[in-house]
């Protein structure tokens, strides 16, 4: 089912025959580097990481992270959408893509979508983590107009992350 629709881009609800997909993506060395070891080293674990987190997320709480394609059909680019964890208080945009499609600017164009995909479902402030050497991350997130707002620690014994805080204006009649 597709959410959101740009120019190049199609972002859609993952299924677990994304698995390979996202086997390979959250296997990726700057994915590890900069969002971490997920230890899933095979399509059945990638499946169920898929069904315990995005899946679930999508119906407790109707939005998710969502598989960004190419409009005209092709192999998938990346994830981008909005993530509720459960010890936080705000939603946070979240994206990865797969190396081949960085520097293209597929992240900026998702993630706007997500942002206005936001404002709809009624989110007045969003979050997002990065970590502080991921440089492309941060110029991403002030691009979107988040603004740093401080360094926590999401988990023990995980390295501290760069905290982005932006206020949604509700969407306007047009």
């Amino acid at each position: 089912m597709v959410i959101l629709r740009t120019d190049r881009l199609r972002l859609r609800l993952v299924t677990e025959t994304d698995a390979p997909f996202f086997l390979q993506l959250v296997n990726d060395p700057a994915f590890i580097e900069h969002i971490g070891q997920r230890n899933l080293h095979t399509v059945e674990a990638a499946r169920g990481a898929l069904r315990d987190g995005p899946i679930a997320m999508q119906a407790r709480y109707g939005h998710s992270l969502y598989l960004v394609e190419p409009v005209g059909g092709g192999a998938p680019l990346g994830l981008s959408g909005l993530v509720k964890r459960e010890f936080l208080e705000h939603v946070d945009i979240g994206y990865a893509f797969l190396p081949e499609a960085r520097g293209q600017g597929y992240a900026l164009e998702a993630a706007q979508a997500v942002m206005a995909h936001a404002r709809a479902l009624g989110i007045g402030r969003l979050a997002a983590f990065t970590a502080p050497a991921n440089a492309a991350s941060i110029t991403l997130l002030l691009r979107l107009g988040l603004r740093f707002e401080r360094l926590t620690v999401l988990a023990p014994d995980q390295p501290a992350v760069n905290v982005y805080m932006a206020d949604l204006a509700p969407a306007r009649d047009g």
